[in-house]
């Protein structure tokens, strides 16, 4: 089965580079949905339902933390699978992510193989 696919991040190349990504890691992807940040991200979800969010932290107006709170306070996505990806190193972000409700995290730059892993017990 086709995943419709939510793709958060400032950058539009890695928005890019990520859809490609999804392909060589043999994810079936459907439809792939992106947004430049939590507040374009959440506009979307009011209107598309998807299966998978992979998100950004460090983006303008809403970072990543904060729209994966508003994902899991939603009785509509709470149970979407949301995999951080982001150059942020830092364990404490990493955690909080996790206490959030993250269901993996990957550190940019990433590979297919990294991808294709974290997400091999979530679809």
């Amino acid at each position: 089965m086709a995943l419709d696919i939510l793709i958060v991040d400032d950058s539009a190349a890695i928005r890019k580079i990520l859809q490609r990504v999804l392909v060589q890691a043999d994810v079936p992807v459907g439809r792939v949905l992106e947004a430049g940040d939590g507040n374009e991200a959440l506009e979307l979800l009011q209107k598309e339902k998807v299966q998978l969010i992979l998100s950004d932290i460090n983006m303008p107006n809403m970072d990543g933390l904060q729209f994966l709170g508003r994902v899991r306070a939603n009785a509509a996505w709470k149970d979407v699978p949301v995999v951080m990806i982001t150059t942020e190193g830092s364990q404490n972000k990493v955690m909080e992510a996790v206490q959030l409700g993250a269901s993996g995290y990957v550190r940019k730059p990433f590979t297919a193989d990294q991808i294709k892993e974290k997400l091999a017990g979530l679809i």
